[in-house]
């Protein structure tokens, strides 16, 4: 942040260092896709769910157009991801998996979607909530964005009682969010021990092995490069904490 008063932000809890996060008694994890949480904070999540910590996954799209392959069915596409999806969160350790069900691809930011994002950070009660950085720069995918912003504000919801009080919940104030994907991390996790549960998690989404894995489900040596790739990404994630593997976030104080 600048040093020149000018430029200081007037809020004052963005003013100060927070306390170092410790691992969380519950955390909720939303991606706008079926293995999205797993590459963003996968490794974060299994050490985690190994320290006690209860993980509810919230996937909000159906996945329905995760192929390449013309003659799919998306419907048939969707069923397997939830299969997928389970068998990752299993891995994981994650024992609660929630499915919003939006269409795949077609995702849009309204008051509507604020209002569930808002019910289930009251529902669940996290310590810690994890998603997508809907600030990121040339962040491509419709879906990625709008996720990223409806549990922002669903966060910021969710902790005022007088948003959405018809939801007959207690508001709730998580303590942290973690963004993954970040321009500016400022967070940064160590999953050396917990690199090859991550991966173990992401290739139970077979039927995303050509379009974001390289075509890994196909051969041993398509899959090497996969999990070299991963190994890399979490290298460069590590550096500047001088840890070997890690996971990399924007950390916010709601």
């Amino acid at each position: 942040m600048p040093t020149n008063p000018a430029f200081r932000n007037i809020y004052g809890e963005l003013d100060h260092t927070p306390d170092e996060l410790s691992v969380p008694a519950s955390a909720l994890a939303v991606g706008a896709h079926p293995d999205d949480i797993e590459f963003g904070a996968g490794g974060t999540l299994a050490k985690w769910t190994a320290a006690g910590c209860s993980v509810t996954m919230l996937i909000v799209t159906d996945g329905s157009k995760g192929s390449w392959d013309p003659a799919v069915d998306p419907s048939e596409l969707a069923r397997r991801r939830v299969d997928e999806q389970a068998a990752a969160a299993a891995v994981l350790g994650a024992g609660d998996v929630r499915h919003l069900d939006y269409p795949d691809g077609e995702l849009e930011y309204t008051m509507a979607l604020r209002e569930i994002m808002c019910r289930q950070v009251r529902e669940v009660r996290p310590e810690v909530v994890i998603s997508h950085d809907p600030w990121r720069r040339y962040q491509l995918h419709p879906d990625h964005r709008a996720t990223g912003w409806a549990i922002i504000d669903g966060v910021i919801a969710a902790r005022d009682h007088l948003f959405f009080p018809e939801q007959g919940l207690e508001a709730h104030r998580p303590n942290a969010v973690l963004l993954w994907s970040a321009d500016e991390a400022d967070h940064i996790e160590d999953i050396t021990a917990q690199f090859d549960i991550k991966i173990e998690a992401l290739l139970c989404h077979s039927s995303q092995g050509t379009t974001t894995m390289g075509g890994a489900e196909q051969a041993e040596d398509r899959r090497e490069a996969f999990v070299a790739r991963m190994r890399r990404w979490a290298e460069e994630q590590g550096r500047p904490a001088g840890l070997s593997l890690a996971e990399s976030f924007k950390r916010i104080t709601p």
